[in-house]
């Protein structure tokens, strides 16, 4: 997928026009690349087009429109977009209530090494995390962590001729597994395009 520019950016006026239909396709796109693990922990696949709405929706509201400006949210937001060889993703982990949030939270320290998709016949593949910034500490991880998954041409050549896939985690004091469904496996498969 090719990087995002200035210049496929909408100006902050003709965003504001567009921003409701914008929005409407971007949730129907964002919900084809989720995929929820139980109640509490999800993964969102990122792409080109949930990044350069990422970047439209932050010009917007922080009414940025120089050049320079833009380029840095540019910056923030590209290495998020999949290379051809990896999928890219936002875990999240939400809990609504603060006191259960942090004692959960506490309780899943190093979960973000632990997230894993596997391409049926092959090894696990665990996502490199938050590799901007480390989001965790010893007494708790993150709510929310970015992922980086690398395969091999072979996992790639077999998840785009239909192989199962799984994501998971080994944490355990989270041990997760579900498979791909079928949208959003397809949908996956395209981003190694």
């Amino acid at each position: 997928m090719q990087a995002i520019t200035r210049n496929d950016l909408l100006s902050l006026e003709e965003y504001e026009k567009q921003r409701e239909a914008i929005q409407d396709r971007i949730k129907a796109h964002k919900d084809k690349r989720r995929l929820d693990l139980d109640e509490h922990i999800s993964m969102f696949f990122e792409d080109r087009d949930t990044m350069w709405y990422q970047v439209q929706e932050m010009a917007r509201a922080e009414r940025l429109y120089k050049p320079e400006e833009l380029d840095d949210e540019l910056g923030v937001y590209n290495p998020m977009i999949p290379d051809g060889s990896n999928l890219k993703g936002t875990l999240m982990i939400q809990y609504d209530d603060r006191e259960v949030r942090l004692e959960r939270l506490s309780e899943m320290v190093g979960v973000e090494n632990q997230i894993w998709i596997q391409v049926n016949g092959y090894d696990k593949v665990y996502a490199i995390a938050d590799e901007d910034l480390d989001r965790s500490t010893e007494d708790k991880t993150s709510s929310v962590h970015f992922m980086r998954f690398e395969f091999e041409d072979a996992m790639i050549q077999a998840w785009k001729d239909g192989a199962l896939v799984r994501l998971g985690c080994d944490h355990p004091n989270r041990p997760l597994d579900e498979e791909l469904p079928a949208d959003l496996h397809e949908a996956l498969a395209a981003d190694f395009d």
